[in-house]
């Protein structure tokens, strides 16, 4: 049984191994073996848009990492914005996309957000954030 639980304890060490190394006086963690989220941009500005008009947009999200990415909630910051994201594991070097749609009845400037919940190593939650202004 010792060494079953040994074998095992090595095991999750291996998996979870991580590196630190000194730069600038501060001490930065890397992580070996995780996914890693990546997105093309964090922010879409819509400009000024007409009220009832399309205001959707679309961020492309990628995993840069070494280990399937799993994306397991898109919320958004309000009932007036409508995210659409995919929760299927994204495999290393793959890409998926995040739609977000915004209810262009409601008149005046607007910032939103969408929290992105992913299987981070550390808990990270990534934010995307649209805006703009809509007009009569």
């Amino acid at each position: 049984m010792k060494q079953v639980l040994a074998f095992f304890g090595l095991a999750v060490l291996l998996c979870f191994s991580s590196s630190a190394f000194a730069q600038g006086g501060k001490v930065k963690i890397t992580t070996v073996g995780s996914p890693m989220l990546t997105v093309n941009k964090t922010e879409h500005n819509f400009g000024t848009i007409k009220k009832g008009s399309d205001a959707s947009c679309v961020f492309e999200v990628s995993n840069t990492g070494d280990q399937p990415l799993i994306i397991s909630k898109c919320q958004a910051s309000c009932g007036c914005t409508t995210p659409k994201c995919d929760t299927n594991p994204i495999m290393p070097g793959d890409k998926t996309e995040i739609a977000i749609k915004y209810d262009s009845n409601r008149m005046g400037p607007f910032t939103k957000t969408v929290t992105v919940s992913w299987n981070s190593a550390d808990g990270t939650t990534t934010p995307l954030t649209i805006k703009g202004e809509v007009v009569e």
